[in-house]
């Protein structure tokens, strides 16, 4: 199907007739326009297409007239796993001017916490502008300064509040209101499903830039809606021009593997669609004095610290937790915590992806960690609240609580969370005509 300009989401205009919203969705809301394929894994081409594969298939019509730069990483391919930049820059349809790094660089070169600063790219004599920790006049600057007037963001988040590409988007959809610029947002599975929102919701006095606004910790969204939802609620006073192009084939009840595309790990610890499985609450490790598995091939699925024992293993099986098993696990981490030394823990196995809510499990192998092992600690600037929106899950487990009443604490903020999460959804949840929420 070809897909022409009015067909591609613009705040405040119409979409194509593909399909019916579903009950729920925002009016101006993106619709699928069905499966490319059956679905079948032995599919010629994947079910899903992304928002870049629906631009290109149409010409690139959106992009005509305009100098575009593009905020991406490795994650940025096509459904036959080209680069984006690549093919853009090939393409003489696209005055493509500049690209803009996040964390981990464009090429994705650095470890957390890093970038690959600025640079001209040697496969294409691009400049490559760094926007990780940039924000407000200094990144509306540096989108001035490259001469751009239409802004790209493509990226594949993972669905946890605390992966920052999503507060880059954020940045960015400020950054471009300030400096004048067009956004454009290309769509991206979230690949843990949208079925559901998760978790606690930020408290504003806690923002950082790994939760910049108050959404929920595992927030079910994918970034084109996360976009909607940051223009609508967030930057009200001063909102971007904002255009998605949405994806067609995905479902709210999708994982990864469902939708027939190549996976890139977005960072270099998260390898696999496996790892996003559990992120969401198995970071929460990085707030304590436990490996969280950096340094293993297996992050965020291995936790352990010297001196654990199987009792870990057996007080987190003893929670009866949904859609995962524990098994007792030794390591030695590369790099990060504990490199070089043997440590004891636990391995997750998640059985059943459904069932399995990774937020409340990790407040559960918080609880248990803190209970069988007596060396147990915060980290010392209390990484945690950062990671958990407020000071309440350290201090609720400090003081005793269980895990129904720690993840108790957080119900009526995460139900509002979801109800304004819910106009700003734009898929339907497999053949079900009911959005989740």
């Amino acid at each position: 199907m070809s897909l022409s300009r009015r067909n591609l989401l613009a705040v405040g205009g119409a979409v194509g007739a593909a399909g019916a919203l579903a009950p729920g969705a925002a009016a101006g809301a993106a619709v699928t326009d069905g499966p490319v394929t059956d679905g079948a894994h032995h599919a010629s081409r994947p079910r899903v297409r992304t928002g870049f594969d629906r631009l290109a298939a149409d010409g690139y019509d959106l992009l005509a007239g305009r100098t575009v730069g593009v905020v991406t990483n490795p994650t940025g391919i096509t459904s036959d796993a080209r680069h984006i930049v690549d093919v853009m820059h090939a393409d003489d349809r696209v005055n493509l001017t500049a690209v803009f790094g996040p964390e981990h660089g464009f090429r994705g070169t650095a470890q957390a916490g890093g970038s690959e600063g600025r640079y001209d790219d040697p496969a294409t004599g691009l400049p490559v502008y760094d926007t990780y920790l940039k924000s407000g006049k200094p990144l509306a600057d540096i989108f001035t300064a490259s001469g751009v007037d239409t802004i790209v963001f493509d990226i594949q988040d993972v669905g946890a509040r605390f992966y920052t590409y999503i507060w880059t988007l954020y940045d960015c959809m400020e950054a471009a209101a300030l400096a004048g610029k067009r956004l454009v947002v290309l769509d991206r599975p979230n690949p843990v499903t949208g079925r559901q929102a998760h978790g606690p919701v930020l408290d504003p006095a806690f923002a950082s830039f790994v939760g910049r606004k108050p959404i929920a910790q595992a927030h079910g969204m994918t970034v084109a809606e996360l976009a909607r939802l940051f223009n609508g609620e967030f930057l009200r006073a001063n909102p971007v021009a904002l255009e998605v192009v949405p994806m067609s084939g995905w479902r709210r009840g999708d994982f990864f593997d469902a939708t027939g595309l190549p996976w890139v790990p977005p960072s270099p610890n998260m390898p696999t669609p496996d790892t996003a499985l559990v992120y969401s609450g198995t970071c929460l490790f990085e707030g304590t004095n436990l490996s969280e598995g950096r340094g293993t091939t297996r992050p965020f699925e291995l936790l352990g610290a010297e001196g654990i024992t199987a009792s870990w293993a057996e007080a987190a099986t003893a929670q009866r937790l949904p859609g995962v098993r524990f098994r007792e696990a030794h390591f030695a981490p590369t790099f990060s915590k504990f490199q070089g030394r043997t440590i004891g823990g636990v391995q997750l196995h998640v059985h059943d992806r459904v069932s399995f809510d990774p937020v409340r499990t990790g407040i559960a192998l918080l609880i248990t960690a803190k209970r069988v092992w007596n060396g147990f600690a915060w980290r010392p600037d209390n990484g945690i609240d950062r990671l958990t929106g407020s000071a309440t899950v350290r201090t609720m487990i400090d003081a005793g609580a269980n895990t129904d009443e720690v993840v108790g604490a957080w119900r009526a903020d995460l139900a509002a969370f979801r109800s304004v999460r819910r106009r700003y959804l734009s898929y339907r949840h497999g053949g079900d005509a009911n959005e989740s929420g």
